[in-house]
Order: structure tokens, then C-alpha cells, then sequence
């Protein structure tokens, strides 16, 4: 028993280095107690405090830790060498391969504090944010590798990637394309068959017609387009372009998205193809989420209307009919205020002007529940998260749900999110309304249950000319349900166009 006290008193000292080390500041002392003595008292957290850097002192002969009376931080002139900083610089700069090599485990893998829940949560989201990063950083490093012509070094780091999360079917379609591009047709066979009987046997649910349709023969299977990439403020957003018409239609998605996992649903699919023969769509992932670069602070309504402009351009699009959808909505009536003659009009679908109540506003969730929602999604974060909320028809659909929850896992992590949600929470666009000068039409299904309906009359009632599309049902996702509202929509402003 005197052991294992001692080897617990010894792996909070080393939390408390390591937090720290990952703070690269300074951090309260009230902050750190807690984290490592939530059990305990205020005086007596703070003394086991002290006593833990009494012990740290000893042990290295010097002074690691600088303590003033409410913060601690390691010495400045401390030499840290931390594979999490030099993992994310390595993706931060584009050196995909440095950082896929630089990962060569899981944050605090094995590492654990027996009744420290609060630090227990602390390295959960740091290190599901590391996963993700480098489960991005895979799937553009194989992309690359195929279109460079290496296909075996494309297999080693597809394998890797299926391997961080076994029930990804997108993982799985990674590395039967590398095989592919290989020229191993049978290594392809039994890659499909390995995924088949994976989620046949963990979620009870059928491989995707994508991804039987990879083994068709060529010019039969349904590709999804190259992602492409362009850099804004030194970030790199994804995007892709889908068919060739006269209109270009540039969907701004939510808070989460991720421009190729979108093609492993059906109903996505469906939707693309539809909207892809009125006109050519451009698809991207807003800074922070999907396939572009995570930042380090919330993205605001300024950056998407940023991000929207650079994907244009680098797209090629003079004018395009810009999509919002829920809280892409705000940053597109940012951009149609700033940039009108960019715009042949704007749609909003499911969309709000504000994320939180007040007495002029009562068409959105009061702080308090905000964050109650925010904690319930984070905490399901591993699987189909609110699907109930975002598409109640499909709840109880094996398939859906797993894709839900893939995506989720690919788009971001619990901790990245969090910035994204806060900006959510603290958008206002209401004094914008009225300058918008596009022709505007707001569609909203009457029973959403994550965005009010009247939260898209107010929008339809405030911007000049803004016409109000109400749509039966009670999905918040515009590819579940009926469809072809918003798609007669789009097609109108074609047909203006022409």
C-alpha cells in the first residue's frame, strides 16, 4: 500500500511537469490543484502542492518550476523538447511526412491518475486532438502518395490509418485504393472483405455502395473528386469542385464537416449529384474542422466570409449562388454584405442570426442551456452525437449512425470542437441583415429540433426582399428528408441566371 501511494505521489509530480510543459505558460495554482487533488480541501490541495514541488526540486537539483504566489510555469530557460509541439509544427507547416513520423504514440499512452477525473478528461481531449490531427495528416499524405505515383508508401500509411480506428470505413476505402493503385487487385479483395466483416460484426451494418464500387470496373465506380487545397492566413482549407454546369453553387456547411467522408452516406451523395447537374458545386471545410488545418483560436464570422472569397478564387468563380447551411449561414451573410457582386443570391437553410438568447432574441438556447447541450454532445462525442437533435428520422439506422459518428471523429476532436461551438455561441449577425442586398430565399423545416423555425422567419423578415421557404418535417440536415425543396431553390436562381 506504501508503494503504491509512492508511485502516485510520483506520477502526479510527473502530470504536473507535463501539464505545464503542455501549457507553455503560466497556469493558477488553484488550476493545478485541482487537477491533481480534486478529492481534497482547498488547504489541503495546496499543501500536497507545495509538498509536490518540494519533491521536484529535490529530484532535479534545481529550480524546474517558477512559483509566485498564485501561478506556476516551468523556468524559461528551460530546454523542452515536446513531441506534441513538434508534431503539430510539422503539420502546422505542411511536412506531412516529419509529423506522421513524429507520431509515434498516443499522448500520455499508458499513463493514467487513479481519481484525478478532471486531468483524466484533460488528456482525453488533448489526445483525441493529436489522433485527429494525425489521422488528417494520413489521409493527405496517402492522397498525395497515390497522385505521385507511390503507391506502396501510399499501403504504409493507409495501414496505419485503418489501424487507428478499425471501424472506419473510410479508413478502409484509403487502403483499398492504395492497393489499387498498386496494381494488387487480390490485396484489394481481402481489404474490402476485412471491412465487410468489421462492421458486420461490431455495428451490424452493410458495406456503403461506395465502397463495393471501388472494385467495379474502371469508369463504372462513382468517385468523389480530388481535394484540393488552398492556403488564407496561413491556413490550408480543403475543397472540392463537382460537375460542370454554368452556375457555380458554393455550400457553406455547419459546425462540423468533412469534404470526403460526406461521400460515404448516400443521402450526401444523392444530394450532390442533384445539385452537381444545375450547376457546378464547390464543396470546402471551414477553417478548424474536416480536411482543412486546425487553429488555435475560434473561428469567427469575418474568417468564414475569409475562407469563402479564398475557395472561390481558387476555384475560379467570378459569381456563385451561395448555400448556408445552419451555422455556415452567419459567415455567408458576411460575405453577402461585403462582397455583393460576388453573389448571384443566397440560400440559408436551417440557419440563425444569433447563437444565444436574449430578450430581443428568443429563437435560440439561453447560455446555461447552450452548454448543457455542448457538454452532452462532447461527452458522445466517439459515436453518433445528437444525431437525434440534428436528424431524428434516423435514429435506430445502424448505418447512419455510424457514419455519423465516423465523420464526427474525422471532422475534429472534443477539445478542437470546443472553439468551434463557443463562436457558434457567441455569433450575432443581426445588425447585418438589413444590408444585405442579394436576392435571399430561407429555408427552414417546420419541426427543426437544433434550430428554432422562427429563428428562419426572423432571418427571411429582416433581410430586404428575404423570401420564407417553409419545409414539412423535423431533420435539421438538408440531405435527410425530402430534398427537393431546397434543390428547386437552387434551380430557380439557375434559371434567373440563364
Amino acid at each position: 500500500m506504501n508503494g503504491l501511494r509512492v508511485s502516485l505521489a510520483l506520477r502526479k509530480a510527473a502530470a504536473l511537469l507535463i501539464f505545464l510543459a503542455e501549457a507553455g505558460g503560466a497556469v493558477s495554482r488553484e488550476t493545478v490543484a485541482t487537477l491533481l487533488w480534486p478529492e481534497a480541501g482547498e488547504e489541503t490541495a495546496r499543501a500536497r502542492l507545495r509538498r509536490t514541488l518540494y519533491k521536484i526540486r529535490i529530484a532535479f537539483a534545481g529550480e524546474l518550476v517558477v512559483a509566485s504566489g498564485t501561478t506556476l510555469s516551468l523556468r524559461p530557460t528551460l530546454a523542452v523538447d515536446l513531441d506534441t509541439r513538434a508534431f503539430e509544427d510539422a503539420c502546422d507547416s505542411g511536412s506531412l511526412e516529419i509529423a506522421a513520423g513524429t507520431y509515434t504514440g498516443d499522448f500520455l499512452g499508458g499513463f493514467a491518475l487513479p481519481g484525478c477525473q478532471e486531468f483524466e478528461e484533460w488528456a482525453f481531449f488533448r489526445r483525441e486532438a493529436l489522433r485527429s490531427r494525425l489521422a488528417q495528416t494520413l489521409e493527405r499524405l496517402i492522397e498525395m502518395q497515390i497522385a505521385a505515383g507511390d503507391a506502396r508508401a501510399a499501403i504504409v500509411h493507409a495501414t496505419r490509418l485503418v489501424g487507428l480506428d478499425p471501424l472506419s470505413e473510410s479508413a478502409h476505402r484509403h487502403l483499398i485504393r492504395a492497393h489499387l493503385a498498386a496494381g494488387d487487385r487480390v490485396a484489394a479483395e481481402r481489404r474490402l472483405e476485412a471491412c465487410a466483416r468489421h462492421l458486420r460484426d461490431e455495428l451490424g451494418v452493410a458495406l456503403d455502395p461506395a465502397t463495393l464500387a471501388l472494385l467495379q470496373e474502371p469508369g463504372k465506380a462513382i468517385e468523389a473528386p480530388r481535394t484540393r487545397y488552398v492556403e488564407v492566413d496561413g491556413l490550408h482549407l480543403a475543397y472540392q469542385t463537382v460537375g460542370d454546369g454554368p452556375l457555380d453553387i458554393v455550400l457553406v456547411p455547419g459546425f462540423v464537416s468533412h469534404v470526403e467522408r460526406i461521400w460515404e452516406d448516400s443521402r450526401c451523395r444523392s444530394w450532390i449529384a442533384a445539385v452537381s447537374r444545375i450547376g457546378r458545386l464547390i464543396l470546402f471545410d471551414r477553417r478548424g474542422v474536416g480536411l482543412s488545418d486546425r487553429i488555435g483560436e475560434r473561428p469567427t464570422v469575418d474568417a468564414t466570409a475569409g475562407d469563402i472569397l479564398a475557395v472561390m478564387q481558387a476555384a475560379g468563380s467570378r459569381r456563385a449562388l451561395l448555400v448556408g447551411s445552419s451555422e455556415g449561414g452567419p459567415g455567408c451573410i458576411r460575405f453577402a454584405v461585403d462582397h455583393p457582386d460576388r453573389l448571384v443570391g443566397l440560400v440559408l437553410w436551417g440557419s440563425l442570426a444569433k447563437g444565444s438568447r436574449t430578450r430581443d432574441y428568443a429563437f435560440a438556447l439561453t447560455d446555461e442551456q447552450y452548454e448543457l447541450w455542448r457538454r452532452r454532445l462532447i461527452a458522445d462525442w466517439g459515436g453518433p452525437a445528437e444525431i437525434e437533435t440534428f436528424a431524428p428520422s434516423l435514429v435506430g439506422d445502424r448505418q447512419a449512425e455510424a457514419w455519423w459518428a465516423g465523420l464526427l471523429r474525422a471532422a475534429s476532436s472534443p477539445g478542437a470542437v470546443t472553439g468551434v461551438l463557443e463562436a457558434l455561441r457567441d455569433t450575432d449577425v443581426r445588425h447585418l441583415l438589413a444590408k444585405v442586398s442579394v436576392p435571399t430565399t430561407v429555408l427552414h423545416r417546420a419541426g427543426d429540433r437544433a434550430v428554432h423555425s422562427e429563428a428562419g422567419r426572423f432571418l427571411a423578415a429582416n433581410i430586404p426582399g428575404g423570401r420564407f421557404v417553409k419545409v414539412d418535417g423535423n431533420d435539421h440536415w438538408f440531405w435527410v428528408g425530402d430534398q427537393t425543396p431546397l434543390i428547386r431553390s437552387i434551380s430557380e436562381f439557375a434559371d434567373r441566371t440563364r
